[in-house]
């Protein structure tokens, strides 16, 4: 695990600050010393909690080799996500001190740091838009054969990291699903479950109690689960995209750590997919990531462990969509009915127990 090489560099907490050309200049000079940004021009702005917002650069001496004039700047800059900047640090470390080495395809971070007073995290990344990319989410239309794609790239993060005690001993890699519990549960579940959101939800997996009672037991047999890895821990299609040459890539790190490999498995085959082709394709899917697990050197599990991870990995997921509130309804909605059936037709919480 790499070590940043500089003093830490404070994180504005204004937008309008980063896209300051002198503040640019700071950032950008750590991986292009003397990199001079002459002019800022800003582009579209997406705010959720999280903010990203691109915008291209020319610099006073010409572009340095390997510096895109094209990029994206995420952070918490809006009253609603600064109470929330510190999940910043995850995404930054994994840029920082991973991504490279994890193999994983995903966007390329030309900084990425945090304010050591506040705990802000920014990230640069070079604006793949404009290289010609298409983000996802659920009304995307994925195949099975897109879906075959992803999972060989999470098995490339997986490999890459299977039970590495350097990564193992990074703090910022601790397994924390269990945190998830303590800000939302089965208020906020229920609140979905008896809304027009939630009316995809098959009965019998409709009761709040035992999907967070699920939850709990999931996120403690994980906590010291092994063989562990390093994952995404948010693996829906809304965390695609596909690059200029169509391949698909994954993005937003917040929820990256150490935990199973099924937690990332299980919860991607079950939001790519419309429920019909999850359905038809979901053995000979699984069956594909193993084989790439293999490829990489990594003694696979066995069919019935990695039958039973990957049902233990829908509970995840079912359980963060079960408690998201500030997405658009029609996505919360379809990726609801996607977990929530799967969870159904593979009894996911006896799977933990519950």
């Amino acid at each position: 695990m790499s070590s940043p090489t500089h003093p830490p560099l404070p994180a504005p907490s204004a937008l309008d600050d980063v896209l300051a050309p002198d503040w640019l200049d700071a950032a950008l000079g750590r991986r292009f010393p003397g990199v001079r940004v002459g002019k800022v021009t800003p582009g579209p702005v997406v705010s959720r909690i999280s903010t990203n917002a691109r915008f291209s650069i020319e610099c006073e001496d010409g572009l340095p080799d390997g510096l895109s004039p094209d990029l994206c700047a995420k952070g918490y800059f809006s009253e609603a996500g600064w109470p929330a900047r510190r999940t910043g640090v995850y995404e930054v470390s994994f840029y920082r001190d991973l991504a490279a080495l994890s193999g994983v395809r995903t966007l390329r971070s030309v900084y990425a740091g945090v304010d050591p007073e506040t705990g802000h995290g920014v990230v640069i990344t070079e604006d793949v838009v404009a290289q010609g990319a298409t983000f996802l989410d659920a009304t995307s239309d994925y195949t099975p054969e897109q879906t075959a794609e992803s999972l060989a790239q999470l098995a490339t993060l997986h490999a890459a990291t299977w039970e590495d005690p350097a990564i193992g001993a990074a703090d910022w890699l601790a397994p924390r699903l269990g945190a998830t519990l303590a800000g939302r549960g089965v208020k906020e579940i229920r609140g979905n479950f008896e809304s027009d959101i939630g009316a995809g939800v098959p009965e019998g997996v409709r009761d709040p109690e035992r999907l967070v009672a699920a939850y709990r037991a999931l996120a403690e047999q994980t906590a010291t689960a092994s063989p562990w890895s390093v994952i995404h821990g948010d693996a829906h299609v809304g965390n695609l995209y596909l690059d200029g040459e169509g391949r698909p890539s994954f993005l937003d790190w917040q929820l990256v750590q150490r935990g199973p490999w099924y937690i990332d498995v299980g919860y991607h085959l079950a939001s790519t997919l419309t429920v019909d082709d999850r359905r038809r394709h979901e053995r000979d899917l699984l069956r594909h990531y193993l084989d790439r697990l293999r490829a990489a050197g990594v003694e696979a599990p066995s069919w019935d462990d990695a039958w039973l991870g990957m049902r233990r990995g829908i509970v995840h997921g079912f359980f963060l969509w079960g408690i998201t509130q500030k997405v658009a309804p029609v996505m919360t909605s379809e990726l609801q009915h996607r977990l929530g059936t799967a969870a159904d037709d593979h009894d996911c919480f006896a799977a933990v127990g519950r």
